[in-house]
């Protein structure tokens, strides 16, 4: 049996962190068990973009809320911050939050790392070792004490938290390739996908996923298997279809956003497709069609299903979803079996 958790996606590029914080308290109390955000430094359009800092907003929000997962989807914790600043940072939110706290990390990209530090954009393959160094000194200064760390990357001289959790903080990995997939099989306690792509590729990289977890002598059933599912949900299918337009980034290609390091650059690329904007979002007026559509993830093995709406207007996206949708959710998959892993 695959247990199920449905959880919303906090649009930290799209509003401040006040107003944020007042969608992330709804959200728990309409149902949603996790509530996730992005930390970006730099949104990915500039005019109307907003990048509410992720570690005071967390604390914020395990203040304000009472038993939701909280973390992030994702962190980059490798060139803005040095991994023993991460270690620090989340082993004081899971302290004030115990048992609640994730922290989800990814490989970066260059809008949001080249900018705040100016260094030079590594490519994939060392960005991967980087994270892996990362991952692997966070969880020695989590863990251990007096920590002397000479790696490849990074060093530290007898550092110690002082105020760790009693519970482990679990790490999730995001990964949009096999490489990534297989490294978040061997180390991750979760992964993480976004919905939208072909749908031959979730299946690639859940392999990929098991295939690092055996390598690593680990059941791949025990990752948490999480996926960012882009919903525009409303009665009103046109509002539904226009509120996808602030987020037309989100549907370039890797080729046109490659490179892109400024949200002025970046949202000029979007404006020019604001026509296939809707095209990674599940648009729909119809609450049976929309569980039809998010089916698929289930069916492949995802268990852990974030939401995000893209509309201006979230309370009436996060009560037209919780009130049409999510108790459907419930009925279909709450108790399902999945041959996919």
């Amino acid at each position: 049996m695959t247990t199920m958790r449905y959880g919303y996606k906090a649009s930290a590029e799209q509003f401040g962190p006040r107003e944020l914080l007042e969608y992330a308290k709804l959200a728990e109390e309409l149902g949603l068990e996790t509530i996730a955000i992005s930390d970006h430094f730099q949104p990915w359009r500039h005019k109307g973009g907003h990048t509410p800092a992720v570690f005071p907003w967390l604390g914020a929000v395990g203040e304000n809320t009472s038993n939701a997962l909280i973390g992030t989807s994702v962190l980059t914790p490798t060139m803005r911050y040095h991994p023993s600043i991460i270690a620090q940072n989340f082993a004081t939110l899971a302290c004030l939050n115990p048992g609640r706290v994730f922290l989800g990390v990814g490989t970066g990209e260059a809008l949001n790392e080249t900018p705040a530090t100016r260094a030079a954009w590594p490519g994939a393959k060392e960005r991967r070792m980087m994270l892996r160094e990362a991952l692997e000194l966070i969880r020695k200064l989590w863990t251990e004490e007096r920590v002397s760390f000479e790696g490849e990357y990074y060093r530290t001289d007898r550092a110690t938290i002082y105020d760790k959790p009693e519970e482990r903080i679990p790490f999730y990995i995001a990964a949009s390739g096999p490489l990534a997939a297989k490294l978040a099989g061997r180390l991750g306690d979760g992964y993480i996908a976004t919905s939208g792509k072909d749908p031959q590729l979730y299946l690639d990289l859940l392999a990929a996923l098991k295939q690092g977890a055996e390598a690593a002598g680990r059941e791949v059933d025990q990752i948490d298997k999480l996926i960012e599912i882009k919903v525009s949900y409303d009665q009103d299918v046109e509002y539904a279809k226009e509120a996808c337009n602030f987020w037309a980034p989100l549907a370039l290609t890797p080729e046109e956003k490659s490179g892109i390091d400024d949200a002025t650059e970046m949202e000029a690329a979007a404006d020019k497709i604001l026509d296939r904007a809707y095209t990674r979002f599940i648009v729909s007026n119809d609450p049976d069609e929309v569980v039809e559509k998010i089916a698929p993830y289930v069916e492949v093995g995802f268990n852990h299903l974030v939401f995000h709406g893209p509309g201006h207007d979230q309370e009436r996206f996060l009560r037209g979803f919780c009130g049409d949708v999510l108790l459907k959710l419930h009925d279909r998959f709450d108790t399902y079996v999945t041959q996919a892993t």
